[in-house]
C-alpha cells in the first residue's frame, strides 16, 4: 500500500493539553472524522513507573538505532538508503514518544504544585484561624489575671487579727452584733480600730523624739570629755612603747602599719591580710612589713586636683623653655618603657624564718601598668657560711625560687594583657627586665589574688582573698622547705668539694662498711657545657634537662679506674630525683648506653629513689646517691673478670664484696643490690 494512501485514510487528531470542556466538545462537533486527543484524560489513566520503564526502553531503542546507524555509514551505506531512512523514521517516532513522555512528566509536576499550593492555602487558613482563637484565649487570660490580681490599697495594710480585734477594741468600734455576719462591715471596724491605733502611736513617737534630743544632748557633752583625755592618752602610749617592744606587743606600729595599709594597691593589700591571717593562725614565725613613700602612694590614691592659675602659668613657661629641645624616638621609646615597668611607691617585705635560725625574706612589688606582682628573694642565715665555689647557684636570689610549681620559672609575664603591651614599646621579652623588676611567678600571682586566664585553667573563677587562702599555706611550705633544701646542699657541698661524701648516721646501713672507692673531683658546670658531652645527648633528647637545672660533674676513682658522672639537679630537689650519667675510663671508655652494668649501675642511683631517700624530707638523698655510686664501682670493679693482657699477677681489684653469684643472665649484669644487714650483694 502506497504512502499516499495512507494519508488519504489517516484519520484527523486534535491534540488539546489544556482547555474547557464546552471548547473541546464545539471542536469536535464540527467534523465527524476529527478525534480530540486530550493528554489531561490519558495522564490519570497512565502509570508514572510505567512511563519511567517505557522511558528507559525507548533510550536504548534510540541508541541501538543509532548504533545500526553508525555501522551501516561505516559500512559503506550511501545517504538516503532504504536502511538508513527506514531507521531514522523509527527513531524520529521514538523520539516522539520521548517528547510525549516529558510532556506528561512536566504536566504530573504542574498538577503536583497545584495540589501541594491547594493544600498549603487551606493549612494557612486553618493555622491563621488557630492564631486568632490564642489571640482570643490569651486576651481573656490576661483579663482574668487582671481581674484575680487587683488589691485593694487597705490589703496592704497589716491589721490585728480578728480575735484581737474583738478582745481589744471598744463595743463602739466592734459592734459585734453587726460585724460577726458581715465581712463588709467587720473590715471597715478593723480600718477604724487601725487608725485609733495608729494615732496613739504617733503620739508616743513624739514623745520618744524629745526624750531622744536629750539624751543626745548628755552624749555630746560626754564627747567633749572623752576628747579632753586624748592628748593625755597619746603622752601615755608613747611612755608605753619601750614596755611594748619587750612583751613583744607592738600595739602601736601594727596600728600605724594598718594606716598605711589603706594606701596599698589591691592586689598588695590581699597579700598582707592573708599573710597576717596565716601567720596568727598557723605560723607565729612569719611577718609581713610595709615599705616605700608612704606620700607617694597616698598622692596616687587621691583623684587629680584642677590645676591653679599660677601653675598653669609656670608650665606654660616650661613649654617654652623646652619646646626647642625635642626628645628622640629612641628617648621616647625609654620614658614609655618606664613608665610601662613602673612599680607602685609601697611593697611589701616577708620574712619566712626557719627552726634553725635562717631566714627567707621576699620583697614584693606591684607593677601598675602591668597589673602583675613580682617578687625578690634574699637569704639570711643564723650563722656564717663558708663559700663553696659549686654551690654559687644554690642561694642566687635569680635562680632561688624557680619552679617552686612545676614549670613556673617566672621569666614572662602571666597576664596576656601584657603582650599587646610590650608591642606598643618594643619590649621584646619580660626576662630581660626580671633582674630589676623581680619574678612574676605564678604563685606569686595567686597570692595577691590574681587570676589570670591560661590554658591550664581557662574555666577558673576564683579570686581575690579566696585565691589567696587557698594558695598561701602550701606555698608558704614549699617556701621553707626550699629554703632548708638549699641550705642543706650548701653544706653538703661543703664537704664534697672536700672530696668527702657526708653520709648520716640515719643512713650508714644503706651502705657497707667499707668503701674503697673515693670522690676525687666535685665541680659544677654550665648549661651550655653539658649540652656539648657527648655522654648525655640521650639525655637531652628526652626533655629531662631544662636550662632551669643545675648542673655537677663528679669524678670517683679507684687505682686505674676512673668514674665520671654528670649530675642534672632539678630545683625541686628533693621531690625530684638528681639524675646520673656516668662515663667510666678504665680499659677504654665506657658509658650507660654502651655497657649494660653502667645502665645497671645509673639505674640503682636514678631509679630506686625509696632506698636512698633516708629520713623525711630526704634532704640527704643527692649525698646517698653519691655513696651508692661508689659501692657500684667497687662490685663492678672486683667482679670483672681479670684480663690482664696475659700477664700473670695478683688482681688489680681484689674482691672483697660478699656476692652470691657475680654474673647472672646473657648481659651478665653484676650484683648492685646491697642486703642490710647480712652484708651481702644480690641481683634485682
Amino acid at each position: 500500500m502506497s504512502s499516499e494512501v495512507l494519508k488519504k485514510r489517516k484519520t484527523k487528531v486534535l491534540r488539546s493539553e489544556a482547555g474547557t470542556p464546552e471548547l473541546k466538545r464545539s471542536r469536535g462537533e464540527g467534523d465527524p472524522d476529527l478525534r480530540v486527543y486530550n493528554e489531561e484524560a490519558v495522564l490519570d489513566s497512565r502509570n508514572p513507573e510505567q512511563d519511567y520503564a517505557q522511558y528507559k526502553d525507548k533510550c536504548e531503542v534510540i541508541a541501538n538505532l543509532m548504533g545500526e546507524i553508525q555501522e551501516l555509514k561505516a559500512n559503506g551505506a550511501k545517504e538516503g538508503s532504504v536502511e538508513l531512512e527506514e531507521r531514522r523514521r523509527e527513531c524520529c517516532i521514538h523520539f516522539i514518544t520521548l517528547k510525549k513522555l516529558n510532556r506528561l512528566a512536566h504536566m504530573r509536576l504542574k498538577k503536583s504544585r497545584d495540589q501541594t499550593q491547594d493544600a498549603k492555602q487551606r493549612v494557612d487558613v486553618l493555622h491563621l484561624q488557630l492564631q486568632n482563637l490564642l489571640y482570643e484565649v490569651m486576651h481573656l487570660q490576661k483579663e482574668i489575671s487582671k481581674c484575680l490580681e487587683f488589691k485593694s490599697q487597705h490589703e496592704e495594710i497589716d491589721l490585728v487579727s480578728t480575735e484581737e480585734f474583738f478582745n481589744d477594741a471598744p463595743d463602739e468600734i466592734s459592734r459585734p452584733q453587726l460585724t460577726k455576719d458581715d465581712p463588709h462591715q467587720l473590715t471597715l471596724s478593723r480600718l477604724d480600730w487601725e487608725l485609733e491605733q495608729r494615732k496613739r502611736l504617733a503620739e508616743q513617737y513624739k514623745t520618744s523624739l524629745s526624750s531622744k534630743e536629750k539624751i543626745l544632748k548628755g552624749i555630746e557633752v560626754k564627747k567633749e570629755y572623752l576628747g579632753s583625755l586624748r592628748p593625755g592618752l597619746q603622752s601615755i602610749m608613747q611612755a608605753s612603747l619601750p614596755l611594748q617592744e619587750y612583751l613583744s606587743m607592738p600595739f602601736e606600729q601594727v596600728a600605724k602599719q594598718a594606716e598605711v595599709a589603706r594606701h596599698l594597691p589591691p592586689p598588695l593589700y590581699v597579700l598582707l591580710v592573708q599573710a597576717n591571717a596565716y601567720g596568727q593562725a598557723c605560723d607565729k614565725s612569719l611577718s609581713v612589713l610595709i615599705s616605700g613613700d608612704v606620700d607617694e602612694a597616698r598622692a596616687l590614691s587621691k583623684p587629680p586636683e584642677d590645676s591653679q592659675d599660677d601653675e598653669s602659668d609656670s608650665d606654660a613657661e616650661e613649654e617654652q623653655n623646652t619646646k626647642r629641645r625635642r626628645p628622640t624616638v629612641g628617648g621616647q621609646l625609654d620614658d614609655k618603657r618606664k613608665e610601662m615597668l613602673k612599680r607602685h611607691p609601697l611593697s611589701l617585705c616577708l620574712d619566712l624564718k626557719c627552726k634553725d635560725g635562717n631566714t627567707l625574706q621576699l620583697f614584693f612589688y606591684y607593677l601598675m601598668n602591668l597589673n602583675i606582682l613580682t617578687v625578690k628573694a634574699r637569704v639570711s642565715t643564723a650563722v656564717h657560711q663558708s663559700h663553696a665555689i659549686s654551690a654559687g647557684e644554690l642561694l642566687n636570689s635569680e635562680t632561688l625560687l624557680n619552679c617552686i610549681y612545676t614549670s613556673d620559672t617566672g621569666k614572662e609575664t602571666p597576664n596576656p594583657a601584657n603582650r599587646y603591651q610590650f608591642d606598643k614599646v618594643g619590649i621584646l621579652s619580660f626576662a630581660d627586665y626580671v633582674a630589676d623588676q623581680g619574678h612574676p611567678y605564678l604563685w606569686v600571682q595567686s597570692l595577691g589574688g590574681l587570676q589570670f586566664p591560661s590554658d591550664n585553667n581557662p574555666e577558673s573563677v576564683m579570686t581575690g582573698s579566696k585565691l589567696s587562702a587557698s594558695h598561701m599555706e602550701h606555698t608558704m611550705k614549699l617556701l621553707r622547705s626550699r629554703l632548708q633544701a638549699r641550705l642543706a646542699l650548701h653544706k653538703q657541698f661543703m664537704s664534697l668539694e672536700k672530696n668527702i661524701v657526708p653520709v648520716t648516721v640515719e643512713c650508714q646501713h644503706l651502705f657497707p662498711a667499707k668503701v674503697i672507692s673515693r670522690l676525687t673531683r666535685w665541680s659544677a658546670i654550665t648549661y651550655q657545657e653539658f649540652e656539648e658531652m657527648p655522654l648525655v645527648q640521650h639525655v637531652l633528647k628526652a626533655g629531662l634537662a631544662q636550662d632551669t637545672d643545675l648542673y655537677f660533674m663528679a669524678q670517683v676513682e679507684r687505682g686505674t679506674a676512673c668514674l665520671q658522672a654528670v649530675v642534672v639537679l632539678n630545683p625541686r630537689y628533693p621531690d625530684v630525683t638528681p639524675l646520673f650519667s656516668l662515663c667510666l675510663l678504665w680499659k677504654g671508655e665506657r658509658t650507660g648506653r654502651t655497657d649494660d652494668n653502667l645502665r645497671a649501675m645509673e639505674s640503682e642511683v636514678n631509679v630506686f629513689r625509696s632506698e636512698l631517700l633516708g629520713p623525711r624530707p630526704g634532704q640527704q638523698l643527692l649525698t646517698n646517691q653519691l655513696q651508692r655510686l661508689c659501692v657500684c664501682l667497687d662490685v663492678y670493679l672486683e667482679t670483672e673478670s681479670q684480663v690482664c693482657d696475659g700477664v700473670e699477677g695478683p688482681r688489680e681489684f681484689p674482691r672483697e664484696k660478699m656476692c652470691l653469684r657475680t654474673a647472672r643472665g646473657p648481659n651478665r649484669l653484676k650484683p648492685f643490690k646491697y642486703n642490710h644487714p647480712q652484708g651481702f650483694f644480690s641481683h634485682r
